[in-house]
C-alpha cells in the first residue's frame, strides 16, 4: 500500500481507501490525490463529492468520470462516503464498475474513501477483483507506527524526546491519526520549531495538562489492583474535575475488557511481551497489569461483567446518585481483588 501511494503504477483507474480510522484514510487519499493531480483543490481538474450528493444525483458520480478535464490531461474524481448507507455503496460501486470496464473518461482517476466496509460490501468487492482498480484496507496503527510518527514529525522540526518520553507520548496519544497528527503538531509549538530541544519525559507535564479522565483511569486500576482508599481518592478528584458516575463505570468496564482481552491472547499462545506491546500497556504499567492478569480469571471477570452492566444502567437512571453507584462498584471489585490475593 505505501509503495503504490508513493508511486501509483500505469493503468489504475482508481482506488478505495477504507477503514475504522478516519483520520488515517483521510491521510493517505491526501497523499495519493497529490500523486494524481499537481494541485488537489484545483476545481478545473478535480471534483469532490460527498454523501448528499449521491442522495441528490445517484448518477452525479458516473457523470463525473464521463466528463473530461477542462484545461485537458487526467482529471481526479473524489468521493467522501460519510456515511454507511448500503445504497450509496451500490450506487458507487455501479459507477466505478463502468469506469473500471473503461466506459467512461478513461484520463479520470475515481478515489473514494469510506469508513470500516466489510467483506459483503459491494464497492469492496469490486475493488479487491478488479485489475484495474486498488483496494487499501487502513488499520490502527500499532505501537511501531505511533513512534516512527512522532519522530519523523519532530525529526523534520529539529526536534526529539528521550526513550522515556517517546513512550509516554506514544502511549497517551489518542488512536485516531488525525487527532493524534495535531496532538504531535501542538508538541511542536510546544517545544519550539527548529530549536534542536532535547525534551525529556518530566518536561511533557505541562504540556499533557491535567486530564479529568486520567483519574478514572487510575481508579480502574486502583480497583482490580485491589487499593481500595486509592480508588475513592482517584474517583472523588475525578468527580471534582467534572467526571461523572457512568464516566467512572466505562472506565472499570474498559479494564475489565483489556484483562479479558489479554486472557484470549494467552489462549493463542501469545506471550507476555506481545500481549503487552498489542495492548499497548504503558511501560510503567505492565507489571501491575501482568499481575492482575494472573489473579483475575476468566470466570472471575465473566461474573463482574454482569454487575458492570447493571450498574451503568443505573447511573443512567434519572435522579440516580450515580457517583455513589460508581464508587460502590468500585470498591466492591477492590475488595474482590483483595481476596484474590492482591
Amino acid at each position: 500500500a505505501d509503495r503504490f501511494l508513493a508511486a501509483p503504477r500505469a493503468g489504475i483507474g482508481g482506488a478505495l481507501i477504507h477503514g475504522r480510522d478516519r483520520g488515517g484514510v483521510r491521510e493517505r487519499a491526501e497523499a495519493l490525490a497529490r500523486k494524481i493531480v499537481p494541485n488537489p483543490d484545483d476545481p478545473f481538474d478535480v471534483a469532490l463529492l460527498t454523501d448528499s450528493d449521491l442522495d441528490r444525483d445517484p448518477a452525479r458520480l458516473e457523470g463525473e468520470l464521463a466528463a473530461l478535464s477542462m484545461m485537458g490531461g487526467r482529471r481526479l474524481v473524489r468521493l467522501k462516503l460519510l456515511s454507511e448507507k448500503a445504497s450509496l455503496d451500490r450506487l458507487a460501486a455501479e459507477a466505478l464498475e463502468a469506469h473500471a470496464n473503461g466506459t467512461l473518461n478513461p484520463d479520470a482517476f475515481c478515489l473514494i474513501e469510506a469508513g470500516a466496509l466489510d467483506k459483503t460490501s459491494p464497492l469492496r468487492k469490486l475493488a479487491e477483483k478488479s485489475d484495474t482498480l486498488v483496494s487499501i484496507a487502513v488499520y490502527d496503527d500499532e505501537a511501531g507506527d505511533v513512534i516512527r510518527m512522532i519522530r519523523d514529525a519532530l525529526s523534520a522540526e529539529k526536534l526529539s524526546l528521550s526513550q522515556e518520553a517517546l513512550s509516554v507520548l506514544a502511549a497517551r496519544l489518542p488512536k485516531e491519526r488525525g487527532v493524534a497528527r495535531q496532538e504531535i503538531e501542538r508538541l511542536v509549538l510546544y517545544l519550539g520549531p527548529g530549536s534542536n530541544a532535547r525534551a525529556e519525559a518530566g518536561d511533557l507535564t505541562d504540556f499533557f495538562g491535567v486530564e479529568p479522565e486520567s483519574s478514572l483511569f487510575e481508579a480502574a486500576d486502583d480497583a482490580f489492583g485491589g487499593r481500595a482508599a486509592a480508588v475513592q481518592a482517584n474517583l472523588r478528584r475525578a468527580r471534582a474535575e467534572g467526571e461523572g458516575g457512568p464516566a467512572a463505570v466505562r472506565a472499570l468496564s474498559g479494564h475489565l475488557a483489556r484483562l479479558r482481552r489479554a486472557h484470549l491472547m494467552q489462549a493463542d499462545g501469545k506471550g507476555p511481551d506481545q500481549i503487552k506491546r498489542e495492548l499497548r500497556i504503558f511501560w510503567k504499567a505492565e507489571k501491575e497489569f501482568m499481575r492482575q492478569l494472573v489473579a483475575w480469571r476468566p470466570a472471575d471477570l465473566e461474573t463482574l461483567t454482569t454487575e458492570i452492566l447493571d450498574a451503568d444502567r443505573a447511573c443512567k437512571r434519572t435522579g440516580s446518585p450515580d457517583a455513589l453507584i460508581a464508587e460502590r462498584l468500585a470498591l466492591s471489585i477492590a475488595g474482590r481483588a483483595r481476596r484474590l490475593g492482591l
